[in-house]
C-alpha cells in the first residue's frame, strides 16, 4: 500500500479523532510515596494463562457471562484551542486520566488483560475481585510517555492496539510509538494487539485488503514484540460478521468493538468495550462503568 509520509499523518490525525463508536492501600501509599516498586511486585491481576488449551464455549455460555468492563483510550493530552468537542471526547487531559487511574485503584478495580478474558469467557476462570480491562488505540506516543508510568504506579497494565502505518512516525500534532517502546510495553506484561495497517474500515474489506490490513501489521508486530499476536480491534469499532472467519482463518481468538451488541452467534468476535471520554471527570467514569457493563 503507497502512502507518502504526509498522506499518512493526515489520514492517522482523522482517525485518531474517529476511531470511535489485594489491597487498595497498597497502591495508595506507593502514590504518595512516589514509588511503584512494591504495587509492581505485588501486583496478582494480570495471571499468565496458556489460552492454547482452551476451548472455546458455545455463544450462549459466553453470552450469559457477566460481561468484564472494558475501556478504550486514544490520546492522553491537554486539549487544545483548536480541539472540537468529538477531539476532546477522544483525548483525555493527563490530570484527569491520572485521576481517572486512582479512582480505578480506590474503588477497588484489578485490570486483568485479554488472555485473562479469554479463559474465563470460555472456561469461567476466576478473575481478580471488580475486574477492569484497560485498552488504547492508535499507536500514540503519550500511551508511552504518560499511560505506562501512570499504570505501573498501580501495578496495572493494558493492552495496546498497534496501526502499524504510524509506528515511529511525527506528526505536527500528534507522535507515535517506536518499535523498542511497543517492545518495551509487551516485555512488561502488557498486552499488544493488531489495529491494522491504516486504519480502514473493517467492514469494506476485499481481496487484498486482508492480507494489507491483517497479515502484514500482523507479521511486523511479531517480529516487533517476538510474540504471537492473539487480538484484533476494529478501526472505529466497525465489524460485519461476514469477516469473522478472516481473522479466525488467521488465529485471532478475540476481536474488540466498541458499545455496539455484540453478535449472538460469536460473540468472542464482537467484544464491547466503551470510549473513556475526555468529557468526564473520574465520578463520570465510574457512573459510565457501572450503568454500561
Amino acid at each position: 500500500m503507497k502512502m507518502n509520509f504526509l498522506s499518512i499523518i493526515a489520514a492517522a490525525l482523522i482517525l485518531v479523532v474517529g476511531c470511535q463508536s489485594k489491597s487498595q492501600s497498597t497502591a495508595e501509599d506507593a502514590a504518595k510515596n512516589g514509588t511503584t516498586t512494591a504495587v509492581e511486585a505485588n501486583s496478582t491481576t494480570t495471571e499468565k494463562v496458556d489460552v492454547s488449551k482452551i476451548k472455546v464455549a458455545d455463544a450462549k455460555t459466553i453470552l450469559e457471562r457477566k460481561q468484564v468492563p472494558i475501556l478504550c483510550y486514544h490520546q492522553i493530552r491537554n486539549w487544545k484551542a483548536g480541539d472540537g468537542p468529538m477531539t476532546k471526547d477522544y483525548t483525555v487531559e493527563t490530570q484527569n486520566f491520572k485521576d481517572q487511574m486512582k479512582m480505578l485503584a480506590d474503588s477497588g478495580y484489578h485490570t486483568i488483560l485479554p488472555d485473562q478474558l479469554y479463559a474465563y469467557l470460555n472456561n469461567g476462570t476466576k478473575l481478580p475481585s471488580k475486574p477492569i480491562m484497560l485498552t488504547f488505540d492508535d499507536t500514540v506516543l503519550d500511551q508511552y510517555t504518560t499511560v505506562n508510568p501512570t499504570l505501573k504506579k498501580y501495578g496495572f497494565k493494558a493492552a495496546y492496539f498497534i496501526m502499524t502505518v504510524s509506528i515511529g512516525k511525527k506528526g505536527k500534532f500528534v507522535n507515535y510509538m517506536n518499535a523498542e517502546q511497543i517492545k518495551q510495553l509487551s516485555d512488561e506484561g502488557n498486552t499488544i494487539g493488531s489495529h491494522t495497517y491504516d486504519h480502514k474500515n473493517f467492514k469494506k474489506y476485499e481481496g487484498k485488503d486482508w492480507e494489507e490490513q491483517l497479515d502484514k501489521p500482523t507479521k511486523r508486530l511479531e517480529e516487533i514484540i517476538g510474540k504471537k499476536i492473539d487480538y484484533f480491534a476494529y478501526p472505529f469499532g466497525l465489524w460485519n460478521n461476514q469477516g469473522f472467519p478472516e481473522l479466525k482463518k488467521r488465529g485471532f481468538k478475540m476481536a474488540f468493538a466498541l458499545a455496539d451488541k455484540r453478535d449472538e452467534r460469536d460473540p468472542l468476535m464482537s467484544v464491547r468495550r466503551i470510549i473513556a471520554s475526555g468529557h468526564w471527570n473520574p465520578k463520570m467514569l465510574s457512573n459510565s462503568i457501572k450503568n454500561s457493563f
